[in-house]
């Protein structure tokens, strides 16, 4: 595969198992993990995304808005109670909800495939990419998803650093997205970057919004405003859109390259449609090789994902990951469940992935100025090297693309990649999320293994030019 494709199988590598029509599937044995991919809707077993798509999409799979790049991450299904009869479009009676494909299962792959969490309007709200992917559900049965606001006490002050703390500077910030279609309705979160309505979510939660649909935001203070997108990377999984007001309070973004490992973070979003919903937790692991995919538009996204405990669920896609300092950190994405093959629904296990704000920053500002946005590239197709016992062990270098920055750098097909920047690789997904988290004229140094040798390798990363399948 290319940097911007899952690695193929290579030679004793064990092939991919059987896919099936759900998003949940079973957690992967140690040494094994099942690749799934992310969608709107449906979803792989054991992967699904916290946001949900609209009704009769396949999992991963972005309808329009982003057509043109149809590869970073796949929107995922999912579940959860109508959010009532009145927000933002009414109850959907007969609306179907769209499930997610099983993903595919890659033996001997230390990655963690993820599923998109989008939920059905009509059937619940909400969602954030995961491993593997829930249905949503439809249901004419409204739910109140808003606190209710009555003679309560006035809350206790703060103290800085505290869970209160983090959560008062960025709720405001915070909006839940519902995408309507013909077909149906789905929602998902989004981060406030601007004043005068610019927001950051994720590209399978507006990936449904084709000619004919709608896109509404709910802000933190109760109104509904209408909302265009600016343009959509479905190489990254991030989409901007652009929101009807113009006095918004932008959140602050803060550096994922200062995070450790134990830190304790917050996720802010709205899962099954409970909009500014606070969950807490820590940093579980960083660079976290993660990959989803999108069977019908063929899109595959491979990200060095944030790994947390902090509760995400379907509706949390496109939400924050905060720091304690009320800082973005992360773009909430995907979740791993713990469901079968035979079943639909999915939710928190403690297993959730969102994307650096490090890698999204650049990516947003292009999506801003232009609409689409570049990537860094390897210029070589990679699989997995196994050693004698089945466990991968590196990154397999396939074809070298002529010209490119891998043949530039005097890389050979047959070479096993183990490390770059000094950084362990341990599969070709992992040398995928590498290259990724760089941007093109970054220098790397590769430690590669050529017959039975290892070596240093120094190369500079070439661009798509905004073409991540050319």
């Amino acid at each position: 595969m290319t940097e911007n494709q899952p690695p193929q199988n290579q030679p004793g590598q064990n092939p991919p198992g059987p896919q099936g029509p759900e998003r949940t599937q079973q957690l992967p044995m140690y040494g094994q993990h099942q690749q799934q991919q992310f969608a709107p809707q449906g979803g792989q077993p054991g992967q699904q995304r916290p946001d949900s798509g609209p009704q009769g999409q396949r999992p991963g799979q972005y309808p329009a808005g982003g057509s043109a790049y149809p590869q970073f991450g796949a929107p995922g299904t999912h579940q959860g109670t109508s959010p009532g009869p009145s927000w933002p479009f009414g109850p959907q009676p007969g609306t179907a909800t769209a499930t997610a494909e099983k993903p595919k299962k890659r033996a001997g792959l230390a990655v963690v495939a993820l599923t998109a969490l989008l939920v059905g309007l009509a059937g619940g709200v909400g969602g954030a990419a995961v491993y593997s992917a829930t249905n949503d559900h439809t249901t004419n049965t409204p739910s109140v998803t808003a606190p209710l606001n009555g003679n309560q006490a006035a809350p206790a002050a703060a103290p800085d650093g505290s869970v209160q703390s983090a959560a008062a500077k960025v709720l405001p910030s915070v909006v839940k997205i519902a995408v309507a279609t013909s077909q149906g309705a789905a929602t998902g979160s989004g981060i406030v970057i601007s004043k005068d309505g610019l927001i950051v979510t994720n590209n399978h939660v507006v990936a449904g919004a084709g000619q004919g649909a709608t896109i509404t935001v709910m802000l933190n203070d109760g109104r509904t405003v209408n909302a265009t997108i600016k343009g959509t990377d479905p190489l990254t999984d991030l989409a901007v859109i652009h929101a009807n007001a113009t006095d918004l309070t932008p959140a602050t973004l803060g550096s994922s390259g200062k995070l450790a490992v134990g830190q304790g973070v917050v996720a802010i979003g709205s899962p099954f449609g409970l909009e500014a919903t606070v969950t807490s937790g820590i940093v579980s692991a960083l660079n976290r090789p993660v990959t989803s995919g999108d069977e019908q538009q063929d899109s595959t996204t491979v990200f060095p994902a944030i790994q947390t405990d902090a509760a995400i669920n379907p509706g949390n896609s496109g939400g924050a990951l905060i720091d304690l300092a009320g800082q973005v950190v992360g773009i909430n994405s995907a979740i791993k469940t713990a469901g079968g093959s035979g079943q639909s629904e999915g939710g928190n296990i403690g297993l959730g992935f969102a994307i650096p704000i490090d890698q999204a920053k650049p990516i947003i500002d292009e999506l801003v100025a232009k609409g689409k946005a570049t990537h860094a590239r390897l210029g070589v197709t990679v699989g997995d090297a196994q050693s004698s016992d089945g466990l991968t062990n590196g990154a397999r270098l396939g074809e070298v693309t002529s010209g490119g920055a891998a043949d530039k750098a005097g890389l050979q097909s047959g070479d096993v990649v183990t490390a770059v920047d000094g950084k362990a690789i341990s599969s070709g997904d992992a040398l995928v999320a590498a290259v990724r988290s760089h941007r093109p004229g970054d220098q790397v140094t590769l430690t590669v293994t050529r017959d039975g040798k290892p070596q240093s390798i120094k190369a500079t990363l070439g661009s798509d030019n905004g073409n991540p399948t050319g």
